[in-house]
């Protein structure tokens, strides 16, 4: 919810209650626990980052805030309903959409305007309502000229964006991305971040991005980090960042100038070690005597 361009978060958009998850063994091999007993809370209009290394769980339980996964043990709660009630699936999927790392596997038409369309002509959304869904969603995430377009004939950032749309005309509350910028170069993950930021600031939609950028993060209301399924350590990006020792030990990095605050800080320089950007890195050395 937006009031004034402030972001109120009064209200669970997930609820996460001792959620384990296990995959099963193959002949006769112990079940694999990708997920070992994580709580955790997501407020509506909340910017929330996970972070973890491959194997962490992060997407594992990402997969659970869409109903594509189901909780071995425990119970997911997207804005109070059960995600194991199966009479609730579309409900669920309609508050949640979900974006994956390749765009391809999302884009099911030739056309990028009948693309989008996809997902309201499933729902049965009214033709009137779908056009007018289709053009807001393409218009939102600046692909509108795109329209009538060859989705294949697009760069992987406009292709993500797409994809974005697509889930957007589904008129979700919340959107899990999965690593949406890691087949992308530079200039399409700055693309589709600036997209993700607008959605959340403007529009008040719950974010829930996985991420293996660091720099990705830092606009992040909150951050928690994964390894072998547990919740490490969670808090705003400067709490988290500002870990350097622990998260290295885990296996993950930092921005580039938090690393360099702490390296000059372990060689004597006062100096903050919570920096999270290069204009706070400036003005903190500016300020050294």
């Amino acid at each position: 919810m937006i009031v004034k361009g402030v972001k109120i978060m009064d209200e669970n958009m997930v609820l996460c209650e001792n959620v384990v998850f296990k995959y099963m063994g193959h002949d006769g091999e112990e079940p694999k626990v990708a997920i070992d007993g994580v709580d955790l809370n997501i407020k509506k209009g909340e910017f929330l980052v996970i972070l973890g290394h491959n194997g962490s769980g992060k997407s594992t339980l990402a997969k659970h805030m869409n109903a594509l996964l189901l909780p071995t043990e425990g119970k997911v709660y997207i804005e109070g309903l059960d995600t194991s009630d199966e009479k609730l699936l579309w409900d669920i999927r309609s508050k949640a959409g979900m974006v994956f790392q390749n765009p391809d596997n999302q884009i099911v038409a030739t056309i990028v305007e009948e693309d989008v369309a996809f997902g309201p002509e499933n729902l049965g959304v009214p033709s009137a309502e779908i056009r007018a869904r289709v053009d807001d969603s393409l218009r939102i995430v600046n692909m509108y000229e795109y329209r009538r377009h060859a989705p294949h004939l697009l760069s992987g950032g406009q292709k993500q964006r797409v994809a974005i749309a697509g889930i957007l005309a589904m008129r979700p509350e919340c959107i899990v991305l999965d690593e949406p910028t890691a087949m992308l170069d530079p200039s399409g993950r700055k693309e589709v971040i600036k997209t993700i930021s607008h959605l959340n600031k403007e529009m008040g939609i719950t974010i829930i991005l996985i991420t293996h950028y660091m720099e990705e993060a830092v606009e992040a209301d909150r951050i928690v980090v994964m390894d072998e399924g547990n919740i490490m350590l969670q808090g705003t990006p400067r709490e988290v960042f500002s870990n350097v020792e622990m998260m290295k030990k885990i296996g993950l990095d930092v921005p580039q100038v938090t690393e360099l605050a702490y390296k000059l800080g372990k060689h004597g320089l006062n100096i903050n070690g919570d920096i999270l950007t290069i204009s706070e890195m400036v003005n903190a050395l500016c300020q050294l005597r």
